[in-house]
């Protein structure tokens, strides 16, 4: 990538960053919210299904400045978090934010597609061997569902790199800082000469997220196959 200027290069690379932590730090919160409405029946579950699907129903500007408000050095969590060295408003770290919390949607509903897709009886049948609910899921649920996993954290990493309503709201435009792919594409086109720069991150864009549907393929049948045991 040697023909991406400086600028270019460094949003694409923090794109990748906050793609990156993004998935890897909701995929646990993602992966039990999907079996907990999967397989668990408790008070205020559609509560909880409805909070979950929010960012997808919700302009992407009005969730950004829910976290502004929420997590801004203002706001309640975001107060308390900054008393201990941990700030989100204006920073790598709150765009990751901001994205995770628009990627989990689909994240969760591939997942949970997945685990519904598991026979109970197969579950039901390891409980009444004498298995924990924790063995049970670890040997017979999640081996089943890990191409739904897969699946939920490459759609996640997609929508976290492309995310831009949310994270400029929450995290504005700041070369360098808070300046993701999506972000330095409409600021490039904001500019007279810009849109030279503007292509070559849209072809970048382009490649990425093909290169990860390519490969998620390519591992999701290799995982199929191995849990078919052909």
């Amino acid at each position: 990538m040697s023909w991406l200027g400086p600028e270019e290069w460094q949003a694409v690379a923090l794109s990748l960053k906050v793609a990156f932590w993004a998935v890897a730090l909701s995929l646990p919160f993602g992966l039990l919210t999907a079996h907990a409405l999967a397989r668990w029946e408790f008070p205020g579950k559609q509560i909880l299904n409805g909070i979950v699907h929010l960012p997808l129903i919700l302009p992407p500007v009005v969730t950004g400045y829910l976290l502004l408000l929420t997590f801004g050095t203002q706001g309640p969590i975001g107060g308390a978090l900054q008393t201990i060295g941990i700030t989100f408003a204006f920073r790598w770290t709150g765009a990751a934010l901001a994205a995770a919390v628009m990627a989990f949607p689909l994240m969760v509903r591939a997942m949970r597609l997945s685990i519904e897709a598991v026979d109970p009886k197969l579950e039901q049948a390891a409980a009444t061997l004498g298995a924990s609910r924790l063995w049970v899921f670890l040997t017979i649920t999640l081996p089943m569902i890990l191409p739904g996993i897969l699946a939920g954290a490459i759609l996640a990493f997609a929508k976290a790199m492309g995310e831009f309503g949310a994270t400029i709201t929450f995290v504005s435009n700041i070369p360098g800082q808070t300046q993701t792919l999506p972000s330095a594409v409409y600021a490039f086109l904001q500019v007279p000469g810009g849109e030279d720069s503007a292509m070559r991150l849209v072809i970048v864009s382009v490649i990425i997220a093909m290169s990860a549907l390519l490969l998620s393929e390519m591992i999701a049948q290799r995982i199929a196959k191995r849990v078919a045991g052909t």
